[in-house]
């Protein structure tokens, strides 16, 4: 068995080849990958292009360098986590609290059991819970007793009172058969 040495030259000449080919495929393909991450995680200009910089002049030490000090989250994560913190404080607001003492009651509470605070009052006509505040139940749109009403008729707004003196007689009358 004859021994060239040229067929040797020739093998670890195209040995060579592929491994340069192999460095420089690796070498453009990390400063690709660089590229991409670091878009995803900053939107600092300079912070690309130094990461950019490192990773193409310093290749392989220059990428571990980039791992280390590249932000640990993404921009998209760093959004979804301020949106769940967001959301979190939402439902925490949303708690309802006595404004008497500052604990915690019940949406339909009408007093505080604590510090027996009034938080709601009944609505007259479906007996719903309504905030204090307001002048109409939002359930069945009757206006709250007090509540000035506009652009209405003078029948219209002696209505009640003439239901109100029609009960009276009626109780006033059944009071005197009584006694009778």
């Amino acid at each position: 068995m004859n021994f060239d040495p040229t067929t040797l030259n020739n093998f670890v000449l195209i040995g060579t080849a592929y491994a340069a080919a192999f460095l420089v495929t690796l070498w453009v393909s990390l400063i690709i990958w660089a590229f991409r991450d670091v878009r995803r995680r900053s939107r600092d200009p300079l912070a690309r292009i130094l990461a950019i910089l490192v990773v193409t002049l310093l290749f392989l030490p220059g990428f571990l360098i980039y791992l280390i000090l590249r932000p640990s989250k993404t921009i998209d994560e760093e959004y979804q986590q301020t949106l769940e913190e967001e959301a979190l404080l939402q439902t925490i607001e949303d708690i309802p609290l006595c404004p008497g003492c500052t604990r915690r009651v019940q949406p339909n509470w009408l007093v505080c059991p604590s510090c027996q605070t009034k938080l709601k009052k009944r609505c007259l006509h479906c007996k719903e819970p309504m905030d204090l505040a307001w002048n109409i139940c939002p359930v069945c749109a009757t206006t709250a007793p007090g509540v000035r009403k506009e652009n209405i008729s003078l029948d219209e707004a002696l209505a009640p009172v003439s239901d109100q003196i029609s009960v009276l007689d009626d109780f006033n009358n059944s009071n005197d058969e009584e006694t009778l």
